[in-house]
This record gives C-alpha cells, sequence and structure tokens, in this order.
C-alpha cells in the first residue's frame, strides 16, 4: 500500500576492467492489475520473451481470486463472503496461504491489522465517490462482525469458513505484496536476478544492481505531491511497502478521513502518525505490517517490529519527525528534506 517512488537506475559507474559488468537496456512493462499500476523492470538479458506475459498472467489470477470487486463474481472471497455464518467453502493453496498470514499478522498486531473489517470499510467507502461518515450506529452495528478468530481456516480441506452471517473478508491489505513475491518467484525462475517488481508502490528490488551497489528508493513525502520523496532508502534484496494518511482520504465537515480503519474502534486511526513503511524480505508481511503497525502507533509499534527478524520500520509523524527501529541507519536511509527531523528513540529491544 504505499508510495515508494523515485528510484535510482543509474546501474553502473566506474568500475575497473576486472569488475565492470555487461550493461543491458533496462526492459520496462506495465499494465493495469489489482487496483493499480503494476510495472516490472528487468535489468538483465532477458531470455524468455514470454517472462512479461507469465508475470501479468500470473497477477491476474491472484486478482480474480482474492478481490472483493464484483466484476470478478467467482472471486473465491466473494463466495467465503456469500457464505459467511452458513458453511466452509473451498479454495485454492494460493488464497488459504493468504488467510493464514493474514490470521498470523493480526495475531501479531494485537488485532490492529484485520481482514474481517470489510463491513466497516464498506460504511466509510473511502477512495471512492459514496465516501460518508457513517453514524455512530451504524458503527456500532457492524463492529461485532470484525473478528479474525470468527475466520475459521481447515488446512486439511483446504477451506475457509466466515463464523458469522455479514461478515466480510477483504484482502486489500495483503493480497497485493503476495502477488509481488509470485511475481518475483517468476522472474527468478525465468533466470532473472536484478529487477524491480512494482506494484501500485508495493515495490521489491531483487538482489542489488548490476554493479553490486544498493538500490536508492525515494520515500514519499506524506504532504506533498505522489512522487515527490523525503528521503532515500536504499534496499538490497528486499521489499518495502509504506501505508499513510495521504494515501486514500476525503473530506466532510472541515475533517479529513483516511483510510486506515482501526477495527477496535470503525474509525480511521488517530494517533499521530501519518506514515509507516516497512522493510523486509517478503512482501506479503511488508504490506500487513505496515497497516498494522500504523495502526498500532509510534510506541507499540516500534516494539512489535523490533522483535521481527530482518524488519524494519520507518514512522513519520503529523509534525515531521521521523523515528526508525534499529537496523536504520546512515547506510541505508537518508532525510533529503530538512524540513523534516530524526529523532532519537529508547534503545530497542534486541532482535
Amino acid at each position: 500500500m504505499l508510495i515508494c517512488v523515485c528510484l535510482s537506475f543509474s546501474l553502473v559507474g566506474c568500475l575497473s576492467a576486472e569488475t565492470k559488468v555487461k550493461e543491458f537496456e533496462p526492459v520496462v512493462e506495465t499494465t493495469f492489475l489489482m487496483g493499480t499500476v503494476a510495472k516490472i523492470t528487468i535489468y538483465d538479458e532477458i531470455k524468455d520473451n514470454e517472462i512479461f506475459q507469465r508475470v501479468f498472467d500470473r497477477l491476474t489470477d491472484i486478482e480474480q481470486r482474492m478481490t472483493i470487486n464484483d466484476d470478478y463474481p467467482n472471486s473465491e472471497i466473494i463466495q467465503l463472503n456469500k457464505a459467511s455464518g452458513k458453511e466452509f467453502v473451498k479454495i485454492n493453496p494460493d488464497t488459504f496461504y493468504v488467510l493464514e498470514k493474514a490470521k498470523y499478522l493480526a495475531e501479531l498486531s494485537q488485532g490492529k491489522f484485520d481482514i474481517t473489517v470489510g463491513p466497516i470499510v464498506k460504511l466509510w467507502n473511502i477512495g471512492s465517490d459514496n465516501a460518508r461518515v457513517p453514524g455512530i450506529d451504524e458503527i456500532n452495528k457492524k463492529l461485532p462482525l470484525v473478528d479474525y478468530h470468527n475466520l475459521i481456516l481447515d488446512k486439511d480441506n483446504s477451506s475457509a469458513k466466515l463464523n458469522q452471517e455479514g461478515m466480510v473478508v477483504d484482502l486489500g491489505a495483503i493480497a497485493k505484496g503476495y502477488a509481488a513475491d509470485e511475481a518475483v518467484k517468476i522472474l527468478k525462475e525465468a533466470g532473472i536476478e536484478h529487477a524491480i517488481v512494482n506494484l501500485g508502490g508495493n515495490i521489491v528490488a531483487m538482489n542489488t544492481k548490476l554493479d553490486g551497489s544498493l538500490w536508492r528508493l525515494g520515500l514519499q513525502d506524506p504532504y506533498e505531491i505522489r512522487g515527490k520523496s523525503m528521503g532515500v532508502v536504499l534496499l538490497n534484496d528486499q521489499t518495502m511497502v509504506s501505508s499513510g494518511t495521504y494515501e486514500r482520504y476525503f473530506e466532510e465537515g472541515g475533517k479529513v478521513y483516511h483510510h486506515l480503519i482501526d477495527p477496535d474502534t470503525g474509525y480511521p486511526g488517530e494517533n499521530g502518525l501519518i506514515s509507516v513503511s516497512i522493510i523486509t524480505k517478503e512482501s506479503i508481511n511488508a504490506d500487513g505490517l505496515s497497516t498494522g503497525t500504523f495502526l498500532l502507533g509510534l510506541e507499540e509499534g516500534m516494539k512489535m517490529i523490533e522483535k521481527i527478524p530482518d524488519t524494519e520500520a520507518i514512522f513519520i509523524t503529523a509534525d515531521k519527525k521521523v523515528y526508525v527501529t534499529s537496523g536504520i541507519n546512515s547506510s541505508n536511509f537518508e532525510i533529503t528534506n530538512p524540513d523534516y527531523h530524526l529523532q532519537t528513540t529508547p534503545s530497542p529491544e534486541s532482535k
């Protein structure tokens, strides 16, 4: 869910004769999938002419299975939601894996990442022309339907069930992360070692650049137009996903309401944060963690991320203060906008 921009594509600098690598003109293909622009950039020699199509076909398959968009009425998630309170629904192993991962991330985030928040999301309709502030009675009526514990998974039979009628699963905060990981798998199988997968801001940087230097990604400035960064993050075979108040929102009665709904209250989370960026190895984890960490808030979010191996976070507050976990330092993150200020934090728990 985010907004990592300004990729640095300068691949080969001044190299000695012994270390110089063969350069290939980057090949880029884009399409519109999963409600966003999917962009694949390959820097290696391409020996499989069908590689881009195979990646996009895989992403299309994931979208058709996991969306709640009515354009795909046979979606397994739509069928699961229709059967809520009634029966188990047989699902593909892919979908089962994502549901299983979502429940794990829900536990990890003290329930702040909850894919059963769908009934509340539908009330707000943020991101559509029908966005509105629902009444407190409406919210209170739907809140009992939000509980990931009532999503029951039967691994032996690859099936799932929602215990209460009216429950709605929405994989919008995790499916793109899974899709990005799957795209990387296909690229690797085709012998691609250096590439960037960008699914609407869910970014995976494969390995390093050709010359061994790190990928440079701009971190979106929450107060500026899309594409303008406040800092630079360096990645080495990692993924970065961000969640923020600036992504989808609307204004009513002089107040701005963003799309990150707290499953405990039914309202957009308000804790002083405007952005959280997660850096880790698997994009599915980064996707879910970015939402859960944001809703936990700075202190609890920091504690959670510090306990997860190979995972870091960058927090930005509404007053332009920046907090980072223990693995973020001057070698992999630089603030480029002087309006933002890096803060010292208490000694974190060791990983």
